[in-house]
């Protein structure tokens, strides 16, 4: 599916019947998401996919009981580290290192510009920058369940200290931001499903300043 035809497609799915969402279309998703654009390539976040329906259950009320959490096929909660270490940035330069074939030494000019992110601010200012590369996770998300047909739901109605809670998400360094449900419309229940989508134009939406 063409991507302006997907995202016409999409919508905020209210109600969902329970459908698993085939394994591969999954994995393409999830791929998509590895794949996503992140500042500096660190990708400061991790992402739970939930299938247990117990789990999953727990955290409906904790979701203020939208039906989505139970009712879809995947529930994927996007976690932000809680703090940025020099640790981790090492381990990312390793990467970067072995995966591109070159030296730490010859990246010493990105490893600065590196540190500065993780000694020259404050705990909850990386925190709030870490869930701002996984709102952009997210988003690519989207896009990729609608080009598999897959309907999603993106959420920020919940209780994030019950999520980190149930996930035991603290004690590895994580704080929940955000969630995104995976699964399939229920047409007979949904009454989102037959609405026109509303967006604002591209006059009011885009600035040209070509």
């Amino acid at each position: 599916m063409p991507i302006i035809d997907a995202m016409n497609w999409r919508y905020a799915t209210k109600r969902m019947n329970g459908k698993k969402v085939p394994q591969e279309k999954v994995n393409r998703i999830l791929e998509a998401v590895r794949l996503s654009a992140s500042s500096m390539g660190l990708q400061p976040y991790t992402i739970i996919v939930i299938e247990n329906e117990e789990i999953r259950k727990k955290l409906q009320v904790a979701a203020y009981n939208q039906p989505q959490i139970s009712e879809c096929s995947h529930l994927l909660v996007f976690a932000a580290w809680e703090n940025v270490t020099e640790q981790q940035a090492n381990e990312y330069l390793l990467n970067v290192s072995k995966t591109r074939g070159v030296t730490l030494e010859s990246l010493d000019g990105f490893k600065g510009m590196l540190m500065n992110i993780v000694n020259g601010r404050t705990k909850e200012e990386k925190y709030q920058w870490a869930a701002r590369q996984a709102y952009i996770a997210l988003g690519t998300a989207l896009a990729a369940a609608a080009l598999e047909e897959v309907d999603s739901t993106p959420m920020e109605g919940f209780i994030p200290e019950e999520f980190d809670k149930i996930l035991n998400l603290k004690e590895k360094g994580l704080r929940s931001v955000a969630v995104l449900t995976l699964g399939y419309r229920d047409s007979a229940n949904d009454y989102h499903v037959k609405e026109k989508k509303v967006r604002r134009s591209k006059e009011e939406l885009f600035i040209n300043m070509a």
